[in-house]
């Protein structure tokens, strides 16, 4: 069952410039911390930005001040705008979500993943 649906990926140069975009159902995104991880190949996935459960917002320090996630509730969809990209950005990147009901357990919900590659 399809749960998260990411968007956005594709071929850039480096120094430009990518928006994904993440669809998730209304139930998980309403109860889920949502976040974005990546994995490049040989490499383990790791996360690259992430809100918290009081809504602020984490970031890897190797994305710091370039990507920046962001959310609409009212499409139950969360972004990364990233800027500045790099080659070593380039990576499947995952939309994640850590469903936490509040009488259930938690639960990680991930989408299939969207390529960026970002060229020299």
């Amino acid at each position: 069952q399809v749960q998260l649906v990411e968007s956005g990926g594709g071929l850039v140069q480096a120094g430009g410039s990518l928006r994904l975009s993440c669809a998730a159902s209304a139930s998980i995104f309403s109860s889920s911390v949502m976040g974005w991880y990546r994995q490049a190949p040989g490499k383990q996935r790791e996360l690259v930005a992430s809100f918290t459960s009081g809504g602020a917002a984490d970031y890897a320090d190797s994305v710091k001040g370039r990507f920046t996630i962001s959310g609409d509730n009212a499409k139950n969809t969360v972004y990364l705008q990233m800027v500045s990209l790099k080659p070593e950005d380039t990576a499947v990147y995952y939309c994640n979500a850590n469903h936490r009901p509040r009488w259930g357990l938690r639960y990680d919900y991930w989408g299939q993943g969207t390529q960026v590659t970002v060229s020299s």
